[in-house]
């Protein structure tokens, strides 16, 4: 009987089936990854909700130039209905633009980032003020329901023993 060297006899062996001895075979090392997940928060939880009330932001000069290239594009070409065929047209004109051509988009998206300075500054005051006034509101009002509880429970306990007697 011939005997193999090299890879073969690896391959036959049952030494090279065993498993070693610092791990199984077949069953995963608990990973402490589970408690470090935990502790640490998702991206939902840490992202804070979005208020209704919040002004949006202004277009930038591209922006508002595209709201005008979208009415020209359609009506040069009502075939194409992509919206990435309208924006890369307009990346393409806006490039192409000189920056006298600009100019009149600038001075539009500057005008409206000068409506949003403002209607942030309104809302900022707004948010300042009800937050101050919540707080102060809810203290009062969590001392006053917390005492006026007292008081019931009081009340209660008196007229409990009232009937015992």
């Amino acid at each position: 009987m011939k005997t193999t060297k090299g890879k073969a006899a690896a391959r036959n062996s049952t030494e090279a089936l065993k498993p070693s001895d610092d791990r199984k075979v077949g069953k995963r090392k608990a990973v402490a990854e589970p408690d470090r997940r935990s502790k640490r928060q998702t991206k939902k939880e840490t992202k804070a909700k979005k208020d209704p009330n919040k002004p949006k932001r202004p277009p930038s000069a591209f922006f508002v130039f595209l709201e005008e290239f979208r009415k020209t594009f359609k009506k040069e070409n009502p075939n194409v209905k992509a919206v990435s065929a309208v924006g890369k047209a307009g990346g393409v004109r806006w490039k192409s633009m000189s920056e006298a051509e600009k100019a009149p988009y600038e001075a539009k998206a500057a005008k409206k980032k000068a409506e949003y300075t403002k209607l942030m500054k309104a809302y900022n005051q707004k948010q300042d003020s009800t937050d101050d006034g919540e707080d102060e509101e809810s203290d009062r009002s969590r001392s006053e329901v917390n005492h006026e509880d007292e008081e019931e429970e009081g009340q209660e306990d008196e007229e409990e023993e009232e009937e015992d007697d």
